[in-house]
């Protein structure tokens, strides 16, 4: 992965820069690394900082519907105070950590339609620029896997998945958005339901799983749905099956009992139940490393349409809108 860009700022005969991401998908909370490479202009110049920028594609829902905008959600300085002299060439590596909660953006090597970006910005001779936009390409933790995988063999399919501008209350959450991945039902609950919405909050210690069910006939009206939380260990090793099928009935069960009684959820939507329930064990069985050919969700991926969409939709995003920020 690579990008090239003049200053813009310093004009013609300025120095250029590539980025070079490690090649393959990251996860949340490791390392991302590779090499910032720098070749001199026509004259000598001070590289004073060299910064990357994590960018996302966000939606956010207002009064008058949903936008879409470019969220920074982390900075790194990489380099910088030193002298670039003319026609000279340096290069740079660096390994950086991602925030536990960068939302994933492939499954079974296939795209979700989440858009990530690495930008470089140069601040040189008192001047700023922007390089261009570096796909970034993150996979799920082993448990997160675990997870889309039992919901893929308990029959529940994958639809879309985005990320929201806002806050899921009650919960760690760190970054100013959170990612929802969109579920059809499966059989057993397609009389009861119309969709899941699962978000995967992650940190040093475990992920925190939120799983919301909307109310058939009523999707996203007040008081017609809800939501629930489980906390997974990083290294749990459970029977995934027996247990995410555990949850999504007490969340179906839960909802269906709840009825239009408000309560505190994600934010922009009514009628949520924010309590903690841990789910119960039922024993050691698949563990958290999932074969990466496995059947379940990686189907809808791949057989949908969703991957075309992620097509233009990744060349929209790094072909403009640079510089839009939050």
């Amino acid at each position: 992965m690579v990008f090239k860009r003049l200053l813009g700022s310093l004009g013609v005969g300025g120095p250029t820069v590539d980025t070079v991401l490690t090649p393959g998908p990251t996860r949340p909370g490791g390392s991302l690394s590779g090499e910032v490479r720098l070749k001199g202009g026509d004259a000598d110049f001070g590289i004073e900082q060299i910064t990357l920028e994590l960018v996302a594609r966000v939606e956010a829902e207002h009064d008058d519907g949903e936008s879409e905008g470019v969220v920074i959600f982390d900075r790194f300085t990489v380099g910088g105070g030193f002298r670039l002299a003319a026609g000279e060439e340096r290069g740079m590596a660096f390994a950086v950590t991602l925030p536990w909660e960068t939302p994933v953006t492939e499954l079974y090597g296939q795209p979700l339609g989440i858009v990530l970006g690495v930008r470089t910005e140069l601040a040189v001779a008192g001047a700023k620029d922007k390089g261009d936009l570096d796909q970034l390409t993150v996979g799920p933790l082993p448990v997160q896997e675990a997870i889309l995988e039992a919901l893929g063999q308990l029959g529940f399919g994958f639809r879309s998945a985005d990320l929201e501008y806002g806050r899921i209350s009650g919960t760690g959450q760190q970054l100013p958005f959170y990612q929802e991945i969109e579920l059809t039902p499966s059989p057993q609950y397609a009389h009861q339901v119309n969709e899941i919405e699962l978000t995967f909050l992650s940190n040093p210690a475990g992920v925190e799983v939120i799983l919301e069910a909307d109310k058939r006939g009523g999707f996203f009206t007040g008081g017609h749905d809800a939501l629930t939380r489980f906390t997974v260990g990083h290294h749990d090793v459970r029977d995934w099956n027996t247990e995410v099928d555990g949850w999504i009935r007490h969340l179906v069960e839960h909802r269906a009992s709840y009825g239009s009684h408000p309560a505190y959820g994600r934010g922009g939507h009514n009628g949520h139940d924010d309590h903690d329930h841990n789910g119960h064990r039922s024993g050691p069985g698949m563990g958290t490393a999932v074969a990466a050919g496995a059947a379940g969700l990686a189907i809808g991926v791949v057989g949908g349409m969703v991957a075309a969409e992620v097509v233009d939709e990744v060349g929209d995003f790094f072909e403009g809108d640079e510089e839009e920020e939050s």
